[in-house]
């Protein structure tokens, strides 16, 4: 099966864009609700969180995991391939967002100046930074912290005005840092949610990255590229879905981030 984990429920901005490209594949989806918002803790707290989230999709049946979180992507994906997998789960992939929207962005930014929304630990891990500048040596990377937009989304307030008010401070301080940005990632799951608010304040002629198709294409690449990965998951179309915490609130949010109701089972991370 193809497991996706999140800190939350951003990551089904993804999955349903994976779901529509490649139907036929069985999925697991594990979103750490009881613990969200990741982007507030410790580098090496998001590590624990992340390694219990993939083990868990792991035992369930996951050959590939796709952290579908920028935190976790920035934060904990390195050690998770590095230190956990060889020792853990050597048969086993774990996948990351952060360098497929990296290289997104650099294929149109024409100034070489390019945006990033994401969460604080995100912005502080300097990931996007890192792995633009690879691509692109000269490349400007400005960066802006959101601390307020994943609290806000996860508590299901899409339309209160406060958020509005919120992406709008986010834009204004991140549009002040250069002229020349001609694009942004949205780089938070999340904010695939909210794009439209996201519109409303940044300039037409400026570049909208919002995740999920790009992910998508990227998956869809990367089995193409292992088939000793792509052989091993299932082709049932199933689709199972996870959290931590059950509570009408989360299954509403469920719903509203898929975009279709779903049997939704809780359990517990350790």
């Amino acid at each position: 099966m193809l497991g996706f984990f999140d800190s939350g429920l951003g990551g089904l901005t993804v999955l349903k864009e994976v779901v529509k490209l490649l139907p036929s594949y069985s999925y697991l989806y594990l979103g750490d609700n009881a613990r969200t918002p990741y982007g507030s803790h410790s580098h090496e707290v998001i590590y624990r969180f992340t390694r219990q989230g993939v083990t868990e999709l792991f035992k369930r049946g996951a050959e590939l995991v796709i952290l579908a979180c920028n935190t976790t992507s920035a934060v904990a994906l390195r050690r998770i391939q590095q230190e956990f997998l060889p020792k853990y789960f050597p048969e086993k992939r774990v996948l990351g967002i952060i360098i497929p929207t990296a290289e997104e962005i650099v294929s149109l930014t024409k100034t070489k100046e390019v945006g990033v929304f994401g969460t604080e630990a995100t912005i502080h891990a300097f990931a996007y930074p890192k792995e633009i500048t690879k691509l692109v040596s000269s490349a400007k990377v400005h960066q802006q912290a959101c601390p307020l937009l994943v609290p806000i989304i996860e508590a299901g307030e899409i339309e209160w005005e406060g958020l509005e008010l919120a992406v709008k401070k986010y834009v204004g301080e991140l549009l002040q840092k250069s002229r020349g940005i001609d694009a942004v990632i949205l780089g938070c799951t999340h904010y695939a949610l909210i794009e439209d608010i996201f519109k409303k304040f940044i300039p037409s002629p400026v570049s909208i990255i919002s995740q999920g198709p790009i992910i998508a294409k990227k998956v869809a690449e990367y089995l193409l590229r292992h088939p000793e990965i792509e052989s091993k998951i299932k082709k049932e179309k199933q689709r199972a879905f996870f959290t931590t915490e059950d509570s009408w609130r989360v299954r509403n949010l469920f719903k509203l981030f898929y975009g279709s109701p779903m049997e939704v089972e809780k359990i517990n991370l350790r």
